[in-house]
């Protein structure tokens, strides 16, 4: 890892240029060493009298899962995932580097670049070499740093698919059934969530009070588009049903007597048993959300998701029907994720999510601890967003409940639909 140089020197170095060039060049890649010097990003200190708190680096290098990415897949699990796969060693693997670092071609890299650095700061910010020396001068606008090539992590849409290209996959990366069966572990999201417990190296340009809320919409919007996406080129593929988009833990749990199955005892409306059912997580908290946002066209989405639903869960379906399915839902998920990224959201939209949600108890525990999950995080942060802005009375019983919606899902083997929804229930009951 390659620090102690400043923004400015790192601009010039990055080019390869003893002095900067007259004509552009193509952006490239500098790694986030060009971002340390103690002046720039490097500060140990957060300071609150600049735009950015200059320390951002800092909190990477030391805090930020991110900076390990790479690392992790020389570890003993790595190294078997690897073999398991057929893969060469994992660090030289395309398939494991396309998001345990910025593997970007060679011809984008600086002299400065390290493969090493794991995932780094142009991982979410884009090259840097075009901007990296400019955007330090006075009066630098950011929208002259997007122009030259850093990524708009600002727009919220943006953001949820900078963050859902590794956290979910795209038609360049993804972890499918494979993957997950040598070891990797299945992925989920759910924006704000994942915000909250990074590190922060930010500050909030958007002054919104119930920023939270927008943020969750918006990636419940964008990771249901993406997940659609992805059954809609999955379909079309070589290999159907890809099983690591259906409720995993509808086979992986543990075996139990038939008379102390909640699985066996619920049934399986809606679809033949022994179908493992499509993963409905990036769903079940959404279409709430529109509700709230816009009955009409949540009508519609639930059509389109239902059909949808039941097209996969039958497994023998017909594949162009899928896919022409799938995408339809996609691009109306396309539509909602823009509208709620201007929509205003306030206190008693908030509660009433928060009610919503929790009111949708015995549905969202029948399909499995990944829509528990899924729920279980958003009520999280709808709260702690309606807590900044607000209080109810009993503020310590509902926080209490949520956390024990948490340790519900600790273990998804002992994970019962039954006594998640009860405990929904108890929470629904204290708003």
């Amino acid at each position: 890892m390659k620090i102690g140089f400043t923004c400015a020197l790192g601009f010039v170095v990055a080019n390869g240029l003893g002095l900067a060039a007259d004509a552009p060049e193509p952006s490239k890649y500098t790694g986030p060493g060009s971002c340390s010097s103690p002046a720039c990003h490097g500060s140990v200190q957060a300071r609150e009298d600049t735009s950015v708190l200059q320390n951002e680096y800092s909190t990477w290098v030391v805090r930020d899962k991110h900076a390990h990415a790479f690392i992790n897949l020389t570890n003993p699990i790595g190294t078997r995932m690897a073999k398991i796969m057929g893969l060469p060693k994992p660090d030289t693997a395309p398939r494991c580097l396309s998001c345990h670092a910025l593997d970007v071609p060679l011809d984008m890299r600086a002299r400065t670049f390290d493969l090493t650095d794991g995932v780094g700061c142009e991982n979410c910010h884009g090259p840097a070499s075009a901007w990296l020396g400019p955007h330090t001068t006075r009066d630098w606008k950011y929208e002259k740093s997007l122009d030259l090539g850093m990524y708009n992590t600002r727009d919220l849409i943006k953001r949820s698919e900078k963050c859902l290209s590794c956290h979910l996959g795209n038609a360049e990366k993804f972890v499918d059934h494979e993957l997950i069966a040598a070891g990797h572990p299945d992925l989920y999201f759910e924006l704000d969530s994942f915000m909250s417990v990074m590190p922060p190296h930010w500050k909030d340009v958007d002054k919104d009070p119930w920023l939270g809320v927008r943020s969750l919409g918006v990636g419940q919007a964008v990771q249901l588009r993406e997940q659609l996406k992805r059954i809609a080129r999955e379909s079309q593929g070589g290999i159907w049903p890809e099983y690591a988009e259906l409720d995993c833990f509808a086979c992986h749990h543990s075996l139990t007597a038939a008379k102390e199955s909640w699985r066996q005892e619920r049934g399986y409306a809606g679809r033949r048993p022994g179908n493992p059912p499509w993963n409905l997580s990036r769903y079940v908290v959404f279409r709430r959300v529109i509700q709230e946002a816009d009955p009409q066209a949540s009508q519609q989405l639930r059509a389109q998701v239902d059909s949808v639903n039941a097209l996969v869960t039958a497994l023998g379906s017909d594949r162009k029907q899928i896919a022409a399915e799938a995408a339809s839902a996609a691009q109306m998920a396309n539509g909602l994720a823009e509208r709620l990224a201007t929509m205003h959201f306030d206190q008693p939209t908030t509660l009433r999510l928060l009610k919503g949600i929790s009111s949708d108890a015995d549905d969202i525990a029948g399909q499995g601890e990944r829509s528990a999950e899924q729920a279980t995080m958003a009520l999280d942060s709808l709260f702690i967003a309606y807590t900044k802005n607000d209080h109810l009375a009993n503020d310590a019983q509902i926080r209490a409940a949520i956390h024990g919606l948490f340790q519900q899902i600790e273990d998804p083997s002992a994970y019962n639909g039954f006594k998640f929804a009860q405990a929904m229930r108890s929470l629904n009951a204290l708003f």
